[in-house]
């Protein structure tokens, strides 16, 4: 992955918690003019990232200065980078809290996400089939 001065978030555009989430971030970022750019895991920018769409669709990723971070970290990554949400990523950065967060996102949210993604990407295929 090339390094770049902007920020690069890979996310699944197919999620509705995800899109929802995302698309919220990257219509602030686009008006503040903020050098973020966003990656539907599902469109041709994934390729660049070098994970696979399995892994891709099972946590938030987020690029910086060629650091690549996923799960709550990229959250706060990406949180450091929007003015609206320094507080957040303060706030969830704090010892403890970051820890915490990390277990919900990592064991609870983050799983419970992508069972929902696997199950519409087979009512899809079904579907379609």
């Amino acid at each position: 992955m090339p390094e770049t001065s902007e920020t690069r978030v890979l996310y699944n555009d197919q999620c509705p918690v995800c899109s929802f989430e995302i698309n919220h971030y990257a219509n602030y970022a686009r008006r503040q003019g903020l050098p973020i750019r966003f990656d539907d895991l599902n469109g041709p920018d994934r390729a660049a990232w070098g994970i696979d769409e399995d892994t891709a669709a099972r946590r938030l990723y987020v690029l910086r200065d060629g650091e690549l971070t996923s799960g709550i970290p990229a959250f706060l990554v990406l949180w450091q980078d929007m003015p609206r949400y320094r507080w957040l990523a303060r706030v969830v950065g704090l010892p403890g809290i970051r820890q915490g967060a990390s277990v919900v996102y990592d064991h609870i949210l983050a799983p419970l996400i992508y069972r929902w993604h696997l199950r519409r990407k087979a009512r899809r295929a079904t579907q379609s089939g």
